[in-house]
């Protein structure tokens, strides 16, 4: 099969199984090495206490958006 047939045949799929599909295929892309995981297991461990503990505070997702737009010009 083309590549052109595939993505064709696909079209026709219910949208569950052409999320499934572009799953299974960017898995391998987005795999890293079992210590880069654990690096960011301990990070994202190391945020999360952080937080619970009040040593930093979260900022509300509307401010967020705000400093992405200014940045951004928009």
């Amino acid at each position: 099969m083309t590549l052109d047939q595939i993505v064709e045949e696909a079209r026709h799929w219910p949208p569950e199984k052409v999320g499934e599909l572009v799953g299974r295929l960017t898995e391998d892309l987005h795999a890293s090495d079992p210590e880069t995981e654990a690096a960011w297991k301990t990070e994202v461990d190391r945020r999360i206490e952080e937080i619970q503990t009040g040593k930093v505070q979260g900022i509300p997702v509307e401010e967020s958006l705000a400093r992405i737009r200014k940045i951004a010009g928009l």
